[in-house]
């Protein structure tokens, strides 16, 4: 069966930037699994999927205006400490935070008496990219997964 859209897809994959691994769902033992051509996924990885099975390995090279975006400066600002509830900060960290597009990870830059400057760039915005991608499953998508948008853990809704 062939990644389309609207299937699960489930894959391992590594991402490195300079030759440096960033990122891997092997790490965590689980693949990815996605709902195809529903936004789950960066441009670049959707594409590099289309029309493949199950088996296929992929090494794809991805730029930021088919990744993450590019690195924009005017998204650093400077917030109010209090919006991190006395969380133990540091200058580098990512950390989840409420903004008014939803959850989003922003990077701490500074971290001040009162004030935490902060970049809400993704961490991987602005990088060129490798993938090396593992398709471990392609299937038809259930109703429910259909109906909701997104692939349902087993057990059926858990949100």
């Amino acid at each position: 069966m062939k990644v389309e859209e609207n299937r699960v897809v489930r894959f391992h994959y590594t991402v490195s930037e300079a030759g440096r691994e960033v990122e891997s769902s092997r790490t965590v033992g689980e693949p990815l699994a996605v709902l195809y051509g529903r936004g789950g996924l960066i441009k670049g990885i959707e594409a590099a999927l289309a029309g493949r099975e199950v088996g296929e390995q992929i090494q794809t090279e991805i730029s930021p205006e088919e990744g993450y975006g590019p690195y924009r400066p005017e998204l650093s600002q400077r917030v109010p400490k209090k919006h991190f509830k006395n969380m133990p900060l540091k200058v580098g960290q990512t950390v989840m935070m409420q903004t008014r597009e939803g959850p989003r990870p922003i990077t701490i830059q500074k971290v001040g008496m009162s004030v935490v400057d902060i970049d809400l760039n993704h961490p991987m915005a602005g990088k060129q990219l490798s993938f090396d991608i593992e398709i471990i499953e392609v299937r038809e998508a259930s109703p429910e997964e259909l109906d909701h948008g997104h692939v349902q853990r087993e057990g059926g809704v858990q949100h």
